[in-house]
């Protein structure tokens, strides 16, 4: 198996919520887009899937519940500091929950964090390092 991802899936309790928040609040054009899943393509091989909850766990398995957050984030990285800032603005305009602004880390980059409707947790940061670069590169932002 060759190290790739293409599609990632949020078990979402409300399409159209999710729906609203990604579409259109944050104004990322749909792909797929029916009652019970919205796909939306986030580069050439890679698409967000937000799927309704129940037909989620009627095909892969129950959702574990519980308190916190999920043990995962998804991550937006850009090519500066002041960018990181107007998509935290932006995630805030659209709704997004829990906005911590961004802060300069111990790794020498700068990140803030968002929720989506679901609690879902977008890490927004700009990395100066050779990965940072390197993804900035491929994405055709630097």
């Amino acid at each position: 198996m060759d190290p790739r991802v293409n599609f990632i899936t949020i078990a979402v309790a409300d399409v159209a919520a999710a729906r609203r928040f990604y579409v259109d609040g944050l104004g990322w054009p749909p792909v797929l887009d029916t009652p019970g899943v919205v796909m939306i393509r986030l580069g050439p091989t890679l698409v967000l899937s937000l799927w309704a909850q129940e037909e989620f766990e009627a095909e892969v398995a129950p959702i574990r519940r519980g308190n916190g957050v999920p043990g995962f984030t998804l991550a937006h990285n850009l090519p500066s500091a002041n960018a990181v800032d107007e998509v935290l603005d932006a995630a805030s305009a659209a709704g997004a929950g829990h906005v911590s602004p961004g802060r300069h880390s111990d790794w020498g980059g700068y990140s803030g964090y968002f929720a989506d409707p679901d609690g879902v947790r977008w890490e927004v940061a700009y990395n100066p390092g050779p990965l940072g670069t390197d993804l900035m590169e491929a994405s055709g932002l630097v």
